[in-house]
Parts: structure tokens; C-alpha cells; sequence
């Protein structure tokens, strides 16, 4: 997650250094940058720069400085309202798919403060439609649905899920067993449905909830032995949430094509290995990449985990969780558009 943190005044701007401070250590944070002051002229460049913005301000500044800018659910930023003395944190915008409620929670913790949700599938302790496909990273092909079908998760209706039964979705019943009393599902299967989707549906109405591609980055010190890159997998998920049924492919540089413990952890877990071409990897640029002088001196390209991950992710893939180290491995993890 891209965030914006901006605030209007001084106490604010020290309650933001506090809180940037503690998410740069943040795995998911890919990048954190702070303005201050002139509101009007930075939130048309943050609403679109970035996927999440924390607003240190009264509300009434902030609903009308986003109030021209607001567009969809789907497109929106997720907004956090938090007052100067860091008394609440309130999901503003964007609860759902843009990720604010559960932006709101982490930075209420990391500062002391109350989280405030709206929502009224949170409030009513129910799981919506759209949470589920944010949290497994799944796209949703008909977004005008999400009404319908977290109305009737609301009114406590059975909502029938359909998924193909060659495909492996662990992380799917996991979630659902986790959220049981939150969403009354039933699972059907049918060797129809791409083995990509979820389709769900209720009376005559349906929608398709597709796996946006997982692809996790791996770089590592040579003859690294597999247990250290598991573990370094493993926390990175638990980091993340995610169970790794849900992950669709391991990637590396083609310099590691030979690492025993990268073949050996893409056996173990079942999830197949893509190298990416030096040349690929020298001629990629993005800002959101770490630049490491070493591996380059060694290598000529600026990182492995990285720019592994979103090449093979494809066009326009981000990060998810930025390049972290585990004794001698690195990990980074991209999602596809």
C-alpha cells in the first residue's frame, strides 16, 4: 500500500512524523510520504498517487476537500480522519475495497487512538461481499452486485459459492471457516467454472470473483538451504494474511535458476517457479523498487525479490509487501492489475 499522510497543523505535523516513523517498518507499507499545509493544491495529486491517504485535520476540511474528487467505490483511496490529539481514527472513505476500515484499526494501534467504523456489515458483525474479495485478493467482474449481496448477508440469507474442484482453495474455506458466523455460505463445485474463479450467486442474481495473480519474489545468499527460505515464505504471508494455497507462482532472477533452495521450496509447496531474464531485469524501472548497490556490482541489475515479483506479475502489478530480509533471503511479494 502507496500512503499519503497530511496534515494542516503543527501538532498534526508531529503526529505524523510519529506515525510514519512506525509504518516505514511496515512490510505492507510500500511507501509512506508526508505533506503539511495547503490542502487544496495536494489532495487532487493524492487522491490518485496514492492508495490510501491519512488525513491529520477536522472533518469538516477534509469531506470538503475530497468531496469534488470522489468518483467510485471501486476507484476511490481509502481516507483515515484522524484528529490532532490522536483521539480517533475514522474510516472516511473507501471502508471496503479501498482497505480503510482495516487501515483504520492498524493505525488506531499504532497510536493509541480509537478506531471509528461505519460500515453496516461491520457493525453488524457480518462479513461483506467485497471484504472477502479484497482480503483474497480477487477481483469482482460486477460491482454493482456488492449491494445486493451484502444486503442479504445483512438479512442472514445463504449465499451459494461455486468453485472448480481441480483447483485448490484452501485459502478460501479457511477464510470462510474463520468467518463462519459472519457469512452463511454454501460451496458447490463444477468443473465449468475456470479454475480461477469463484462464482456467487443468490435467486437470479450472480457475480464472478476472479484470482488476481500472487506472485512472490525470492532472492537469497547462494546454497541457501530451503528451511530458511520457508521461513522467510511463511512470515511474509503471516505478515500479509494470507494462506499460501493462495499464491499462484514463486519468482527469482534467471541468475538463481540453479538455487537448490528455490527448487526445493517450489516442490514442497507445489507452487511452480518462474527465473526472469537478466536483460528483462536490467532494463526494468519502477519507484517502488529498493535499489541495491551491492547486487548490482555483483550482477548489474539493482534487485531480485522485487522486480522478479512484478515482471511476472505482468503490467501494472504493485506491491504488496516490500523486499524484507530473513537471514540471507529476501522476500517481496506483487499482485497482478
Amino acid at each position: 500500500m502507496k500512503l499519503a499522510i497530511i496534515s494542516v497543523s503543527d501538532k498534526g505535523k508531529q503526529l505524523a512524523l510519529k506515525l510514519k516513523e512506525k509504518l516505514d517498518s511496515d512490510s505492507t507499507i510500500i511507501k509512506c510520504e508526508l505533506y503539511h499545509k495547503n490542502v487544496k493544491k495536494h489532495f487532487p495529486v493524492l487522491f490518485y498517487e496514492y492508495d490510501a491517504i491519512v488525513a491529520i485535520m477536522a472533518s469538516g476540511i477534509l469531506i470538503r476537500s475530497i468531496a469534488p474528487l470522489i468518483e467510485s467505490k471501486v476507484t476511490d483511496p481509502a481516507v483515515i480522519n484522524v484528529d490532532d490529539n490522536g483521539r480517533f481514527a475514522i474510516s472516511t472513505l473507501s471502508g471496503h475495497l479501498g482497505g480503510a476500515n482495516e487501515l483504520a484499526g492498524k493505525i488506531a494501534g499504532l497510536i493509541d487512538a480509537t478506531p471509528v467504523i461505519t460500515t453496516s456489515t461491520d457493525v453488524n458483525n457480518k462479513l461483506g461481499i467485497d471484504v472477502l474479495a479484497r482480503d483474497l485478493y480477487l477481483s469482482i467482474n460486477d460491482t454493482k452486485e456488492i449491494l445486493f449481496f451484502n444486503k442479504a448477508i445483512l438479512e442472514g440469507r445463504e449465499i451459494s459459492m461455486t468453485v472448480n474442484p481441480n483447483k485448490n482453495f484452501t485459502y478460501l474455506f479457511e477464510y470462510l471457516k474463520d468467518n463462519t458466523l459472519e457469512m452463511d455460505v454454501s460451496i458447490f463445485y463444477s468443473s465449468k467454472i475456470n479454475t480461477d474463479e469463484i462464482h456467487v450467486s443468490l435467486d437470479e442474481h450472480e457475480m464472478i470473483l476472479k484470482e488476481r495473480k500472487v506472485v512472490v519474489g525470492l532472492g537469497c545468499r547462494r546454497g541457501k538451504e530451503c528451511k530458511y527460505l520457508y521461513e522467510g515464505f511463511k512470515k511474509s504471508l503471516n505478515d500479509l494474511g494470507m494462506n499460501p494455497s493462495r499464491v499462484n507462482l514463486l519468482s527469482s532472477a534467471e541468475i538463481k535458476k540453479d538455487e537448490k533452495g528455490i527448487l526445493e521450496l517450489s516442490k514442497k509447496l507445489e507452487i511452480p517457479v518462474k527465473f526472469v531474464d537478466i536483460d528483462k531485469l536490467k532494463l526494468f524501472q519502477s519507484n517502488d523498487v529498493k535499489k541495491s548497490e551491492f547486487v548490482y556490482s555483483k550482477f548489474g541489475i539493482y534487485g531480485v525479490c522485487e522486480p522478479s515479483a512484478l515482471i511476472t506479475a505482468g503490467f501494472e502489478s504493485k506491491l504488496i509487501y516490500k523486499k524484507t530480509s530473513y537471514e540471507g533471503v529476501t522476500v517481496a511479494v506483487a499482485l497482478s492489475n
